[in-house]
């Protein structure tokens, strides 16, 4: 016998082999179709509440892709405008495209991608920005809408009036909670932010002794109270102050040139909804801080004369490094943010959008 020749067992295993194949190609086929059909009805689901809840949604064709390892949707252009169902003074954004992706194995987590040029409207201001990677990461819940998130950005660039602003490297975190107690978050929130480029300070901003790069910033906060539904802004921030829901900044840590701070306070409406709150701020490098603001023309000469005896009889050691510290209480009231009770800044009213009664 020709040893060449397949035998009849030989065969029979190619064919079990080939039939095992198509079924899984098939199966394979069925998923990927299954994948893709879920994140449409998603898609289309997730459309229908915000609209439900006052946005104004458009957006272009849904084409699905990504095969074999993953199913994708790539929606062409999309504008979701809150002028009246978000913060004061409305808030708007365009993406182009916007790219939703589920990926084997993992197909209880969704990838929403941010690829080209997208626009951001705070009020009346645009904020054009882009970015080498531009990504969050949801849980897929059943019949729930997702508890967290998670965005990350490499070289963020983001333009605004004052010029471009570029970040190497942003990670934020979210995770809310619809059952949480007095001492738990109902939103817990985290920030990095890694070499941040500001624009050229234009002469006496008082940034030009700080130098154009903030080399790190860390933030953690905590929202806290209820957090009521509903369409009118207004009405849902009364509400939350009148439940006593305060903004807990647990820590805030910012690295700038020779200046390094920390800060915590906790934050409420009062009774005109404007922020009100109390904190502290620990800062080294105040010296070499009070000396660019003197330089800049912010600090007049007989006030950095006069903080230049006290400062070093503020100053302490740090716990953590030794370096000589000064900590002051911060307070906000009356939209002026005090150090010291001495006042440094004067906010503009935050104006709530209110629901138009009918005629």
């Amino acid at each position: 016998m020709n040893r060449k020749t397949p035998t009849r067992a030989a065969r029979r295993l190619l064919l079990l082999l080939a039939i095992g194949l198509v079924a899984v190609a098939a199966g394979h086929a069925v998923l990927w179709r299954s994948m893709a059909t879920e994140l449409e009805e998603g898609w289309q689901t997730w459309v229908q509440l915000r609209r439900a809840q006052g946005w104004r949604v458009e957006h272009g064709p849904a084409v699905r892709g990504g095969w074999p390892f993953s199913a994708t949707l790539t929606i062409d252009r999309v504008r979701l405008d809150g002028a009246a169902a978000t913060l004061p003074g409305g808030l708007a954004l365009t993406a182009t495209p916007l790219v939703l992706r589920i990926t084997l194995p993992r197909l209880d987590r969704l990838h929403v991608e941010l690829p080209g040029q997208q626009r951001l409207r705070v009020g009346g201001i645009e904020y054009p920005f882009a970015a080498d990677v531009l990504a969050a990461e949801l849980p897929l819940e059943t019949d729930t809408p997702p508890s967290s998130a998670e965005l990350s950005a490499e070289r963020l660039r983001i333009g605004s009036p004052a010029g471009g602003v570029e970040i190497r490297r942003l990670r934020l975190t979210a995770a809310g909670s619809a059952s949480a107690t007095e001492t738990e978050p109902a939103l817990a929130v985290t920030l990095t932010a890694e070499r941040v480029e500001l624009p050229v300070a234009p002469v006496g901003a008082g940034a030009e002794g700080f130098g154009r790069t903030i080399g790190s910033i860390a933030a953690d906060l905590w929202l806290s109270g209820p957090l009521p539904a509903g369409r009118a802004p207004a009405t849902r921030a009364e509400a939350w102050r009148d439940g006593g829901g305060t903004l807990e900044l647990r820590a805030l840590a910012v690295r700038w040139g020779p200046v390094g701070a920390n800060a915590a306070a906790t934050l409420a409406f009062d009774e005109a909804l404007q922020p009100m709150g109390a904190g502290t701020l620990r800062i080294t490098g105040a010296t070499q801080a009070l000396e660019a603001l003197s330089e800049a023309g912010l600090v007049g000469r007989r006030a950095a004369a006069t903080a230049r005896t006290v400062l070093p009889l503020l100053s302490r050691p740090s716990a953590e490094t030794g370096t000589p510290e000064v900590e002051v209480p911060v307070t906000l009231e009356d939209r002026t943010l005090a150090l010291a009770r001495i006042p440094v800044l004067r906010f503009a009213p935050l104006d709530w959008p209110r629901p138009t009664l009918p005629r």
